[in-house]
């Protein structure tokens, strides 16, 4: 990433809980249907690095577990995070870092709405429309600039 001007150069950061989850008696058999659940959905946005810092999502506390919900039976997904500050600069392409996450990880039947947290930021809803309109969304990751900052800010620790 080529980020060289940080709009929050010294953020709060917090501690991460270590975690492991308990795997159920159907979990391994691929003949059962797994319903996903908040605490799997934080599983897969937790660790994504903030396109700023060399920090997760998780340690800003931009992405709670707390603030996902899940309708499986409905194939929703709704999650609403948190800003740094009030004026960040780099709260679309945090919501688009979610967004590819999750295409590429859920099944393609969850619609998923992705939201600033409401009074968190200066923008909140002219970025909530950015987020969840497709064709924005299609024409951001057809840029191959900004495609690659969206891997980085994937790629996780092996």
């Amino acid at each position: 990433m080529n980020i060289t001007q940080k709009i929050n150069d010294a953020p709060l950061v917090y501690a991460v809980e270590s975690r492991t989850r308990e795997a159920g008696p159907g979990d391994l058999d691929d003949g059962v249907d797994d319903p996903i659940d908040a605490e799997e959905v934080y599983d897969l946005i937790r660790n994504i690095n903030d396109p700023e810092h060399p920090l997760t999502l998780e340690q800003l506390h931009v992405a709670s577990r707390d603030h996902i919900s899940v309708d499986d039976g409905a194939s929703r997904v709704v999650i609403e995070f948190t800003p740094t500050i009030p004026h960040c600069s780099m709260v679309t392409l945090i919501g688009l870092c979610i967004r590819v996450r999750l295409l590429r990880s859920l099944p393609e039947r969850f619609k998923v709405d992705i939201r600033v947290r409401h009074g968190t930021h200066q923008s909140e809803a002219d970025v909530n429309k950015q987020l969840n309109d497709k064709e924005r969304v299609a024409a951001a990751l057809e840029n191959t600039y900004l495609l690659e900052v969206v891997n980085q800010c994937l790629a996780t620790a092996a």
